[in-house]
């Protein structure tokens, strides 16, 4: 009887462990999502050519997004400065379109979607919703590409050299620089805010 109660309360004690580390996890995933800011292009279609002119307006967007967010360290003055330098970003990426030879436009504007657990380089972003500069080309019927903006880890500036403790909290950086011992954390913290989604929306 007493081993029974002795297994029984180890029990309670590794499940409130448990909860307790995942909510302190949660709370510190919440942080990076407040302080990242996504960049998610729509191709017009999957056809070759549309999907290949949606990387060159990438590649055009990223040019000028390091430019925009030189010496920037908050979020909140680089979504600002991209609401008044919106309408650049779009001559930006009309411009690659017409000199290609497409007819069709880039609309460009700020949304809040939801990502799954995705992995860029060396830093692994947890699901949830996000702030995201999206940018639909088109019709935007053909595959997505993402990247986060800001802080600029996919800015060509950026390679190599972004520290990310400049832009988000010392454990937030921790988790997204997280190895495999995080893996059953990302993926519970990802199976709450899809169900937190499919409820809200």
């Amino acid at each position: 009887m007493k081993r029974n109660r002795l297994e029984i309360s180890l029990a309670i004690a590794l499940v409130i462990s448990i909860v307790f580390s995942l909510v302190g996890f949660d709370n510190e995933c919440e942080k990076i999502r407040d302080s990242v800011l996504r960049l998610h292009i729509l191709a017009n279609s999957d056809s070759p050519e549309d999907q290949q002119v949606k990387l060159m307006v990438r590649d055009a967007l990223l040019a000028s997004g390091t430019e925009i967010f030189s010496g920037k360290t908050n979020v909140s003055d680089a979504e600002e400065i991209l609401s008044n330098e919106k309408e650049k970003l779009v001559e930006t990426a009309n411009k690659v379109l017409k000199e290609n030879g497409f007819d069709y436009i880039a609309k460009i504007g700020f949304a809040e979607e939801y990502f799954t657990t995705r992995t860029y380089e060396d830093y692994t972003l947890p699901a949830g919703k996000y702030r995201a500069i999206k940018v639909v080309l088109g019709e935007g019927e053909g595959h997505n590409w993402w990247c986060v903006m800001f802080p600029p880890l996919c800015l060509p500036a950026a390679a190599g050299n972004t520290e990310i403790d400049l832009y988000i909290t010392k454990e937030g950086g921790s988790i997204i620089r997280s190895k495999p011992q995080y893996e059953i954390r990302f993926k519970l913290i990802e199976i709450i805010e899809s169900i937190k989604n499919k409820l809200y929306n």
